[in-house]
């Protein structure tokens, strides 16, 4: 049986960091716009919808002809706001790309979708294996641990596993990042989520859990509540905008991409 999906794109205004930033300029269009469109490009989706608390964002939304509704201006997370605007659809399957992610791909879409064929996952997402080393120790890239069928083990802003070994200087307590990390198994996860509709609806109506609190990762709350998550490996890369000075960052990566779709 064909399960129907929704991609919906949580979108506020007022971020602490960057006020506007989905209305910010990128190449020629709003960021929203480049999520928006490259998220129509998967297959698996019925239907990718914006839920914002801001009139100026629904409205540039509406004159690029996207589909964009109306949330509370409360809520305390994107997952909070894509739970209200699922409310008034009928969708099986719910998937939460950030409305910071202009590199999200269909294909990213499509698999995120298909980890839920599994019919003993609640929620899906990806992980991509990490190739900088500089990103072992950066409390910025989640990591993610997964089991040998791939259900998630643990999210974590440290670097797990742990490779002591490699991390640690011999005789020495104090840990250091690896010159390479060729040959370790180090995944970083990636912020997009499907969900089945009962169990985002059931997860939103629960209390933050401790593990979430410490590591600040939303994520950990349903593996608190015996939510099974499934992780899809990508070869992807996103590179979300957090700050204005991401904004030339990613537009670098745009022009790159299209040179090579060029040739």
């Amino acid at each position: 049986m064909m399960m129907s999906a929704v991609v919906i794109i949580p979108a506020r205004y007022g971020s602490t960091r960057f006020p506007g930033k989905p209305l910010s300029i990128l190449a020629g269009r709003p960021v929203i716009q480049h999520v928006y469109e490259r998220a129509a490009t998967a297959s698996l989706a019925d239907r990718v919808m914006v839920a914002t608390d801001s009139e100026r964002i629904r409205r540039a939304v509406e004159s690029f002809g996207g589909d964009a509704v109306m949330t509370a201006p409360e809520h305390p997370s994107g997952t909070d706001r894509i739970a209200e605007a699922a409310r008034g659809t009928d969708y099986d399957i719910i998937v939460n790309v950030q409305g910071d992610e202009p590199l999200i791909r269909g294909e990213m879409i499509d698999a995120v979708i298909g980890l839920l064929e599994d019919g003993r996952a609640d929620i899906g997402t990806l992980a991509k294996r990490i190739e900088d080393p500089g990103e072992v120790f950066d409390p910025n890239v989640v990591k993610a641990v997964f089991d040998r069928e791939g259900f998630a083990l643990y999210f974590s802003r440290a670097p797990v596993p742990f490779y002591r070994d490699e991390f640690c200087s011999p005789g020495s307590r104090e840990s250091r990042p690896p010159e390479s990390v060729q040959g370790l198994d180090l995944y970083k996860h990636l912020g997009i989520y499907s969900y089945r509709r009962d169990v985002l609806m059931r997860l939103t109506e629960l209390p933050q859990s401790a593990l979430e609190r410490a590591e600040r990762l939303e994520q950990l709350r349903a593996l608190e509540n015996g939510c099974r998550i499934k992780v899809g490996i990508t070869g992807y890369e996103t590179v979300g905008v957090d700050t204005p000075e991401d904004l030339a960052r990613v537009e670098q990566r745009l022009r790159e991409g299209s040179r090579r779709a060029g040739k």
